[in-house]
């Protein structure tokens, strides 16, 4: 008998797959057997360290470029997907972007920006391609949240109010599609070491209350996420839908 976590014979589309979070999550989805989209801004055709290795594991890679910032580039990699014949089981929404400044200085452009990156184009491309898993009776669709999807964050406003959107999306959309064989669920990151958090990295006094905060002693890595979504992509999760699981070394519970 299969494991309940075995990916063989699914494709994943992974957004943000060429370094990150979107990397270690390609990779382990890679290794539990899934075939990989990767998409980002500034992602090869080929070439890519992630396509290197995730044909490692003996999976297919499949590059392609999309700048989630506009609307329609997002429409153009539907298109892409659907004329391309691109069979997608499993969608994970990662790509994202943040700008950090107090709100009173926090511009319009910066606002627009993180949030069609942040909110609009993952619920675009999950329109895009949840009418085709509804057809076939099963699909996995897993958006990265955050712990500003629960809490409030410090001059980070435009993403903050991104990624709580996104775990209403989550429960809007699991309630509309679990009876139709579709999961829909989220995974909330903790403190994790990637250039989206370097700022805060090099801060002393805030990389110290960050750290004294977090039970596991430590910033997570990449390679955190890879079982939380593995788990959330597999028929080992069939009847989790709108749940929001935390990947945090322990902060929320603090």
């Amino acid at each position: 008998m299969p494991s309940a976590f075995d990916l063989q014979g699914k494709t994943a589309l992974v957004t943000g797959a060429k370094r990150g979070l979107g990397m270690g999550i390609a990779l382990g989805l890679a290794r539990a057997g899934a075939d990989i989209i990767g998409v980002s801004a500034t992602q090869e055709s080929e070439g890519s360290e992630i396509q290197g290795l995730v044909e490692q594991e003996g999976r297919s890679f499949v590059g392609r470029r999309c700048d989630f910032a506009r609307r329609a580039d997002t429409h153009e990699l539907v298109d892409w997907l659907t004329a391309n014949d691109h069979k997608v089981d499993i969608l994970i929404n990662n790509a994202g972007t943040i700008r950090r400044n107090p709100a009173t200085d926090h511009t319009d452009e910066d606002w627009d920006q993180v949030l069609e990156t942040n909110l609009s184009a993952p619920f675009v491309l999950t329109r895009g391609l949840a009418k085709a898993m509804i057809d076939r009776g099963r699909g996995k669709v897993v958006f990265i949240a955050s712990m500003l999807s629960f809490q409030g964050g410090i001059n980070v406003a435009s993403y903050t109010a991104a990624k709580s959107g996104i775990a209403g999306l989550t429960r809007a959309l699991s309630n509309e599609w679990a009876s139709q064989g579709v999961n829909v669920n989220a995974i909330a990151p903790g403190y994790m070491a990637t250039d989206n958090t370097k700022a805060l990295q090099d801060d002393p006094v805030r990389a110290k209350a960050i750290m004294e905060r977090i039970p596991a002693g430590h910033w997570g890595a990449p390679s955190d996420l890879a079982g939380a979504a593995v788990f959330l992509s597999s028929a080992a999760s069939d009847y989790i839908h709108g749940a929001i699981l935390t990947v945090d070394g322990g902060w929320l519970g603090r």
